[in-house]
């Protein structure tokens, strides 16, 4: 009987490459009368991910739809509910060194530059009550959900991607709950411990910027590129800025390829330094770099989320004058009420000044208002200009340059997005938080060979002065991405051998032998 086979060999060939099966056996290894290991099952959970990223449920469906036997000799009912949670317990303490490990394994093996990583955290909404938590792994906490969930508890991932093809090198859980600036130096030291140099360059978001983060990172010799947020810089010194006086950047945002030159977005920098004081007297003042950026698509963008929204303000205080009077604004609290909710729902409080009384014949309410338009002009004044905050020597990088090391910040993005679309972590439950650690180290690891698939499928076509694989996308020749890779691979089947024939794979088709000649992968070779 046939077996999809599918990206199952890749994705052995690739977890073959960072030892991941080993790593884990290294670290948590079981007794003699185990029959399968805990590497052996993370392997085929990550496998999972990759190929059925459902809710992890009905594994041992999946796996007897799959070839998993032949690709990683695991038996479909080996994988029930019970071993695969036995095998999250025994990694979950050991996660970091996991992570750590595979992916020095990852720079290694691929020559992964890791001299520029970009950094974030994004949140995972859990169901569940989980009161008990382990204190020892990630807490289940309310927190600020990315996903707009506030009813659900949440833990947190932070992962850093390489500049270099995006790869996702490093992985942690946190604390639902857990504050991002007071994560920034752990990382920086495990980044370190894993690296091949020294010097790196960490581009993150505002949270990476406290005194004590620079000031620990420019005791260690790493340099880093984040923006400013209005702690640091206020908007009357954006206000101030005059785009006449600075340079234009030779940038085009990916959004604008194939535009004319003159509908795409420009950017444009000049610069300036600031100056740090740490919070005791006595702390050294830190002198930073700063670029000041405008973006005239952010501008663009400002003044037309801005024009609407006074516009829908307008409307509703229009309906509002309209019915003063009426039974449901009989006086002027009633009217008072309306306007704070206009205010703070079309975000316009900060323009809209209003007058309120009570007609003296009519006893009805009475309103006059108008939106202050100097606070508008003084607000649109700062359209589009923002400020980044470096220690990059100016030697290394100008301003124009550090603007381009921000903008690779969309690599780290990007890679969430696949975390929570592709690879299908949204909502979770697991029994409990130990677990749950436990599995986002599963779904990274899935992620890095998702990465690393795609930044190896480019390179070899960077090799044959090529970009496109024919025939990819809808039958026309695409830029490859793991998923269009993926889909592309989703047909090939296995018949397995029976009666002492070998496994046989039906004739791929000249595009999937294409992908796998790229990917430097012979299918048979993994069954």
């Amino acid at each position: 009987m046939e077996k999809a086979l599918g990206s199952l060999p890749v994705v052995a060939a690739f977890a073959g490459r960072l030892r991941i099966r080993d790593v884990i056996d290294g670290l948590c290894p079981v007794d003699d009368r185990s029959e399968l290991t805990h590497g052996q099952v993370i392997e085929a959970l990550v496998a999972n991910r990759l190929t059925s990223p459902e809710p992890l449920v009905r594994v041992r469906d999946w796996a007897a739809g799959y070839a998993v036997e032949e690709v990683f000799g695991l038996r479909p009912e080996q994988l029930n509910d019970d071993r695969v949670g036995r095998a999250l317990d025994a990694i979950a303490p050991q996660v970091d060194s996991i992570a750590g490990s595979v992916g020095a394994a990852a720079i290694k093996v691929f020559g992964i530059d890791v001299s520029r990583m970009h950094w974030d955290m994004t949140s995972i909404s859990l169901h569940g009550e989980y009161e008990q938590a382990d204190e020892d792994y990630a807490a289940p906490k309310f927190g600020h959900p990315k996903d707009r969930r506030p009813d659900l508890k949440q833990v947190q991932a932070g992962i850093a991607v390489t500049a270099d093809g995006g790869v996702p090198v490093f992985h942690r859980a946190y604390d639902g709950g857990a504050g991002e600036v007071a994560q920034v130096v752990p990382m920086m030291k495990a980044l370190q411990q894993i690296a091949t140099t020294r010097r790196l360059l960490i581009v993150g978001d505002s949270k990476l910027v406290s005194y004590d983060n620079l000031t620990k990172m420019h005791a260690d010799e790493v340099t880093f590129v984040a923006p400013a947020s209005k702690v640091y810089v206020k908007a009357e010194q954006l206000a101030g800025l005059e785009l006449d006086r600075a340079t234009r950047v030779d940038y085009v945002a990916a959004r604008d390829q194939g535009k004319d030159a003159a509908k795409r977005g420009a950017w444009h920098v000049v610069e300036d330094t600031m100056s740090l004081a740490g919070p005791r007297k006595k702390d050294p003042v830190l002198s930073l770099r700063r670029v000041f950026v405008h973006s005239s698509a952010r501008a663009g963008a400002a003044a037309a989320a801005r024009a609407q929204k006074l516009d829908r303000a307008r409307g509703d205080l229009d309906r509002l004058t309209r019915g003063l009077g009426s039974r449901h604004y009989p006086d002027p609290a009633a009217v008072e009420a309306r306007l704070t909710v206009i205010g703070k729902t079309r975000r316009v409080g900060g323009y809209l000044r209003t007058t309120t009384g009570t007609d003296a014949e009519t006893s009805k309410p009475t309103l006059t208002w108008h939106f202050d338009q100097a606070t508008i002009d003084a607000e649109t004044s700062t359209d589009g200009w923002y400020a980044l905050l470096t220690n990059l020597d100016p030697a290394d990088a100008d301003a124009a340059q550090v603007l381009l090391h921000y903008k690779g910040q969309e690599a780290v993005e990007r890679r969430y997005s696949t975390f929570k679309g592709p690879l299908a972590v949204a909502a979770i439950y697991l029994k409990d938080n130990r677990r749950i650690t436990a599995m986002i180290t599963v779904v990274c690891l899935a992620l890095l060979i998702f990465s690393l698939i795609e930044r190896q499928t480019r390179a070899a076509l960077r090799a044959q002065d090529r970009t496109t694989v024919a025939g990819l996308y809808a039958g026309r020749p695409a830029i490859p991405t793991t998923r269009l890779i993926f889909q592309a691979l989703a047909g090939i089947r296995l018949i397995p051998a029976t009666s002492g024939n070998p496994h046989t794979i039906p004739q791929p088709t000249p595009l999937q032998l294409e992908i796998l000649d790229l990917l430097d992968v012979n299918p048979l070779e993994w069954c």
